[in-house]
């Protein structure tokens, strides 16, 4: 029995209205879940100093690798939520449920294990200069210690979104974010923590919003209910959310894995060049927002209408929903582009690091169209169960296609940080044409991805 307070039913409906009603708060979500290591910048950057926002904005990758591999587990645990959801199939959805907690339990384990042991080994790897190298370590050795809140809290939020309640996972993120700032300012500037207090402001915050999403589950009336006596690994539910999930594990951590070495190159040119990228970071991910929110949106849609048989519905989402994506990106990177110095300085006011966060926003920022191309076509394949085509694909134009640029690059234009500069866009017009192309010849009508059986 579907909880009709909460839970969304995305077959019916004009598409643009349930589209925007979804992906609305998926947007808000996403702007609170950036606060998190915005607020850690804006903090390090302005009370610590230029040392500590490089190492803090350092930092990023190699966090998102080693949870883009258990992300994109979750996002087969979506899939599959939704498609049944759609389908109706209440036994197969608390199946797929419960399964993806214990997957939560056991990867959390792993990476925090994983992360505490390599922390010193990965910031080796990246050449990570002598300055910033302590203040790294302390941020990401504490960061892996409290994995485990950001890891369930998008399980459970997973979960509500697959079923169609994008608003509650909202609301937790706003509390969460909340508690962030007020100890990030409490334990920098009142108790003097330095980089260990932003890191632990961020733990309990993520630790709160786990908690919040955990028990909603745990109480509602729904399907997708979380019975923590009952809990069980099914294992044929459980290849289903390997099967689905793998590819998206697989390219969301090698992608993310070929970012350190993309750091490795930021790093090369100093702990200025560093700070800036840091802080552009921050502020040019704003316009990564409504394409991330819709995309989310594109794969529960998806999901949902060829669980119900929907396909035609699901195809004329997917076009909606990319006209909405380049839209909306385009209404906000203008701002960011004009005044692009005023943004980098909120960060950090000295002028070699506004210099190289502004010119690194004016010159790569306009290319995030592109990303819309590649992220809503992506999107709309995981949700149809189509996860090793768009795995195929970024991993070639993310990982192996960006990697021979920056090698040539490099050794073409030695010490001209220029040519490193377009090594993300250079990725993301390699991926945006190759999965345009896949996209448009697929044909869900006649693809064994639908619901996958054993």
């Amino acid at each position: 029995m579907k909880n009709k307070k909460k839970d969304t039913d995305m077959t019916q409906g004009p598409i643009i209205k349930v589209l925007i009603n979804f992906s609305a708060p998926l947007l808000l979500g996403l702007v609170f879940q950036q606060l998190y290591n915005t607020v850690d910048t804006l903090v390090v950057g302005n009370f610590i100093g230029k040392e500590a926002l490089a190492a803090v904005g350092s930092t990023n990758s190699i966090i998102n690798t080693l949870i883009g591999i258990f992300m994109g587990f979750s996002m087969g645990a979506n899939v599959i939520v939704s498609q049944y959801y759609g389908a109706q199939d209440d036994e197969e959805v608390r199946d797929a449920v419960h399964s993806s907690v214990i997957m939560s339990i056991v990867f959390s384990i792993i990476i925090t294990v994983i992360g505490v042991i390599f922390v010193p080994t990965m910031l080796r790897f990246m050449d990570t200069p002598a300055d910033v190298f302590k203040d790294a370590e302390t941020y990401l050795t504490i960061y892996f210690i409290g994995s485990a809140g950001l890891i369930f809290y998008n399980t459970g939020s997973g979960i509500l979104r697959a079923v169609g309640d994008s608003k509650r996972p909202l609301y937790f993120l706003v509390f969460s974010a909340i508690v962030n700032t007020v100890l990030d300012l409490v334990f920098v500037i009142f108790f003097n923590m330095g980089v260990a207090g932003v890191a632990w402001a961020t733990v309990i915050a993520q630790v709160f919003s786990a908690i919040l999403v955990l028990v909603v589950l745990s109480r509602t009336s729904g399907s997708y209910r979380i019975q923590w006596k009952r809990l069980k690994l099914n294992i044929p539910m459980l290849k289903k959310i390997f099967r689905i999930g793998l590819p998206s594990s697989i390219q969301q951590g090698l992608t993310a894995f070929s970012n350190v070495f993309v750091q490795g190159y930021i790093n090369s040119f100093g702990s200025a060049f560093m700070a800036g990228y840091a802080a552009y970071g921050k502020v040019d991910a704003v316009a990564l927002l409504p394409m991330q929110s819709i995309s989310m949106g594109i794969t529960t849609f998806v999901g949902q209408n060829i669980g119900a048989g929907k396909i035609n519905r699901a195809k004329k989402g997917v076009s909606r929903s990319l006209l909405l994506s380049i839209s909306t990106t385009a209404i906000l990177l203008t701002p960011l582009v004009i005044f692009a110095e005023g943004a980098i300085s909120v960060f950090n006011g000295e002028p070699d690091v506004i210099y190289y966060g502004s010119l690194y926003m004016r010159l790569v920022s306009p290319f995030y169209l592109l990303c819309c191309i590649n992220q809503i076509y992506s999107g709309a394949l995981r949700g149809a169960g189509d996860t090793r085509a768009p795995m195929v694909i970024m991993l070639f134009s993310f990982v192996f296609f960006r990697q021979i640029y920056l090698y040539i690059v490099s050794r073409l234009f030695v010490g001209n940080f220029y040519p490193i500069l377009f090594a993300y866009p250079a990725g993301w017009i390699v991926c945006s044409i190759l999965i345009y192309i896949y996209y448009r010849r697929s044909n869900w009508e006649h693809r064994s991805f639908i619901i996958p059986t054993d």
